[in-house]
């Protein structure tokens, strides 16, 4: 008895653990203010295993800020979605940037290019 008692404690102590591992907080914040053009930004020299992520404009506190672009290391089997504003009526919200799986037979903007 004591010992299905400390293997249930211990099922239910390792998934309190590990579910904060998959929390997500995003912020949704809608403007009035479309985004700025984007910055023409050259890419350094390639490093390989890592896909290129071009910068985007922000919103901190009351104005757009540039965010440069970055390296980040690549996932095989996925691209990367970039960072957009997407307007809705007179509002504005930023779509954070994520990877999204290769489908078979589409061509990606980014993921499968290394610049």
């Amino acid at each position: 008895m004591n010992l299905k008692k400390t293997l249930l404690g211990a099922c239910f102590a390792a998934t309190a653990v590990a579910l904060p591992a998959f929390a997500r907080v995003d912020v949704a914040i809608e403007i009035g203010v479309p985004p700025p053009v984007a910055m023409v930004e050259v890419a350094p020299v390639a490093r390989p295993g890592y896909v290129w992520v071009p910068g985007y404009w922000a919103w901190h506190l009351d104005r757009h800020i540039w965010i440069g672009g970055r390296w980040v290391m690549e996932r095989p089997g996925y691209y990367w979605m970039p960072e957009r504003w997407i307007q809705a009526g007179p509002r504005w919200h930023l779509e954070r940037g994520y990877w999204a799986r290769h489908e078979r037979g589409r061509g990606h903007a980014y993921g499968h290019r290394k610049y």
